[in-house]
């Protein structure tokens, strides 16, 4: 049998991790007696500074304590609260799955994250030896659903979008993975996405 010419590119949260809300932000809100959103409003452009790589996990670090006024033990506490929902637990099957896909076709990972994702999810959950390729938006610079982020990915990959099945929880992203020529599936549930999955590569050896 031929190998598959198919290429198979993963979203990280809510596709290869399990990352429901865990209201940390809320809890801190609590804490220290902010109203609600006041947070990400004091935070948002630190956030997504951080998602583009545009600022350092200490800077990151420098502004929690100066905005919400934290010490540093509140300011390691709030980014380990963080960071607990950022990187959820492991999707399990999944993951096995997309391990035994190795050597039959094409895998790369395409994930909006935030500076120092790379590390921990690296330690974590291995992703770095799931896949070829990891294209992160916060060493990119580029988010999805921007199309050069889509062909940040394939370039990465040396593919062609047409030969690449893109698979993320987010409609407005499988949307622009289709503008851009790739096919693009939204994970509902493990079921679906595998056979999925499974189609795409069987028809790429063909």
């Amino acid at each position: 049998m031929t190998a598959s010419t198919a290429c198979v590119i993963f979203d990280i949260g809510g596709v290869l991790e399990i990352t429901p809300a865990t209201g940390c932000v809320q809890h801190w809100e609590e804490r220290l007696e902010l109203p609600p959103g006041a947070v990400n409003e004091r935070m948002g452009d630190v956030w997504q500074a951080g998602s583009l790589g545009s600022i350092s996990e200490q800077q990151v670090h420098e502004q929690l304590a100066a905005r919400l006024r934290l010490d540093a033990s509140q300011v390691e506490a709030f980014m380990a609260d963080l960071w607990t929902e950022y990187l959820g637990s492991p999707n399990e099957e999944l993951i096995a799955y997309v391990r035994g896909l190795r050597g039959k076709c094409r895998l790369g990972i395409l994930s909006n994250s935030f500076v120092g994702a790379r590390e921990r999810e690296t330690a974590l959950y291995g992703f770095d030896e799931l896949v070829e390729q990891i294209v992160y938006s916060h060493e990119t610079g580029i988010e999805k659903p921007d199309p050069r982020a889509f062909e940040a990915a394939c370039a990465a990959l040396g593919v062609r979008p047409e030969s690449c099945l893109f698979i993320d929880d987010l409609a407005v992203n499988v949307r622009a993975a289709e503008a851009v020529g790739m096919q693009a599936h939204l994970i509902e549930d493990n079921a679906g996405t595998i056979a999925r999955i499974a189609a795409h590569v069987d028809a790429g050896r063909r």
